[in-house]
């Protein structure tokens, strides 16, 4: 397979994946993985309580497991395509991804188990506190959305089209 099929293969799956993972997955994922209001109510205990926002758990793993596809298409053109400086960006982009991972899962398991119907204190106040990270969680969003979006443009434009559109003859 040519490097350009292959780079074409790996656009076709970074632009849907990163529309439909990173600006529309949040909004499905956050719905089915915390626990919902009816359910709190319902727990009495803490065991009861930590299993509840435990079985998110699995949820969060898979969530993050389909948001690594368009960092996992950044590696393989940077692969494909190396350049020093494009191959700092992706690496950036990796470290914030990470970083993303880590804030959003601590976000959402937090919001698991502060979630209680009953206003019991089962847990420490540091739980009560990941009501601050979806701030943390967009300020390193946002620089990982456009460092993501830029090099998946710089990556899947070909390399023979000038400035102003137009391919070259051969």
């Amino acid at each position: 397979m040519s490097k350009l099929a292959a780079r074409a293969l790996l656009a076709v799956v970074f632009w849907p994946s990163l529309f439909f993972f990173w600006f529309l997955g949040p909004f499905v994922f956050f719905l089915l993985s915390t626990t919902s209001s009816e359910v709190c109510a319902r727990l009495e205990t803490r065991a009861e309580f930590l299993a509840a926002a435990n079985g998110t758990l699995p949820m969060l793993a898979v969530q993050n497991l389909i948001y690594a596809v368009p960092i996992l298409c950044l590696v393989l053109w940077d692969r494909l395509l190396p350049e020093p400086a494009r191959a700092r960006h992706v690496i950036t982009c990796v470290k914030l991804f990470a970083a993303a991972v880590v804030v959003g899962a601590l976000w959402e398991y937090g919001s698991s188990l502060v979630c209680d119907g009953y206003g019991r204190a089962f847990f420490s106040p540091f739980w009560r506190m990941t009501s601050y990270l979806p701030i943390v969680s967009l300020v390193i969003n946002v620089p990982l959305y456009v460092l993501a979006i830029s090099l998946g443009r710089a990556f899947s434009t070909r390399e023979d089209v000038t400035e102003d559109g137009a391919i070259p003859p051969p």
